[in-house]
């Protein structure tokens, strides 16, 4: 087989797995733009060194293995990506002036669509584990876990991989992997709560849940929009490190704080993170009249009503999620 002829073999055998290893990058650094890099990174290294794979495992599980050995490479020396909500500050007065931390590297959302989610052939068993595993919540705890520690809980719990494949993979034995399993599931288990406690709204309830919210937002009815939320609800909104909680605190934000005028706010559905809802939101600035982006919300909700909206200000990820610079 000639060179042209093994590359060409090795992307058509390869590239099935593209998205699903992006989602695994994606857990493992938090961030859509690194795990695109990452995922890159992957692939060059497997081709260039193709012809020495022996085949002993799967082809997918094989670039596991990079994939993960580059993901750990990236994260050494690395600090974890947050969300404002999890730096450990309380909640803020909203009274007080905006924090913003840009040094910071944020946690970031990912599209749906690039993960891979496609719900007419997936097993209905494997997509809801799925989904679960990258729900922003629960990627920004893992971002808490040392990087070993999230690598062995991303392999064993959502990859379902046998403890003696992580140890190979990691150059360790299958007694230290159970060890490292139980002290990341244990801290997991302090940072994030367990998705039982979690009852989604049924589809009907959470399409009339969004059309009041993206009416809400447009007209700019702050109190409609606050009603929607839950007592405890958590409103936070990277590269700003404040973060409020309950509906009067988010309310006062919205009133006294944020810019947008009535009439002014256009909002764009999507979705992120494994089925949460998500809008690509514009501000029609009264200098111009024309929508520029202004952020983009991803959204938890449950039956009682939205717990958390996270608000990122990072325009590059309108291209991601494939939301147009201009909506008009």
């Amino acid at each position: 087989m000639t060179t042209a002829q093994a590359s060409e073999s090795f992307l058509e055998q390869a590239d099935p797995y593209r998205r699903e290893l992006l989602a695994h990058c994606y857990r493992m650094l938090g961030s859509v733009h690194d795990a695109e890099d990452l995922v890159q990174e992957t692939y060059i290294r497997a081709w260039r060194s193709y012809d020495k794979f022996e085949k002993r495992s799967s082809l997918r599980t094989w670039l596991y293995r990079i994939a993960t050995n580059v993901c750990l490479t990236a994260l050494d020396g690395r600090d974890r990506r947050p969300l404002p909500a999890g730096l450990g500050n309380p909640d803020a007065d909203p009274r007080d002036p905006l924090d913003e931390r840009p040094e910071v590297l944020w946690l970031e959302p990912i599209p749906d669509a690039m993960a891979g989610f496609d719900e007419s052939t997936a097993d209905p068993a494997t997509l809801v584990a799925s989904k679960e595993s990258l729900r922003l919540a629960l990627v920004a705890a893992l971002q808490h876990l040392p990087p070993r520690q999230r690598a062995v809980l991303v392999l064993r719990d959502v990859l379902r991989w046998k403890a003696a494949e992580v140890a190979e993979l990691l150059e360790t034995s299958t007694a230290a992997v159970n060890s490292i399993l139980q002290r990341a599931r244990a801290q997991l288990n302090e940072i994030h709560p367990t998705e039982e406690t979690v009852e989604e709204p049924t589809a009907a309830d959470q399409r009339e849940l969004l059309d009041k919210y993206v009416s809400a937002f447009e007209a700019k009815d702050v109190q409609a929009i606050v009603s929607l939320f839950t007592q405890d609800a958590v409103f936070d909104m990277p590269p700003y490190a404040v973060w409020y909680r309950g509906p009067e605190n988010i309310a006062h934000h919205l009133t006294h704080t944020c810019p947008v005028g009535p009439g002014e706010m256009r909002l764009i559905p999507t979705t992120a993170n494994g089925g949460q809802p998500a809008f690509g939101t514009y501000w029609r600035h009264p200098q111009d009249g024309i929508y520029h982006p202004f952020n983009l919300v991803v959204l938890t909700l449950t039956k009682a009503g939205i717990t958390h909206s996270t608000s990122f200000f990072d325009h590059t990820l309108f291209a991601k999620f494939g939301l147009p610079t201009d909506p008009s």
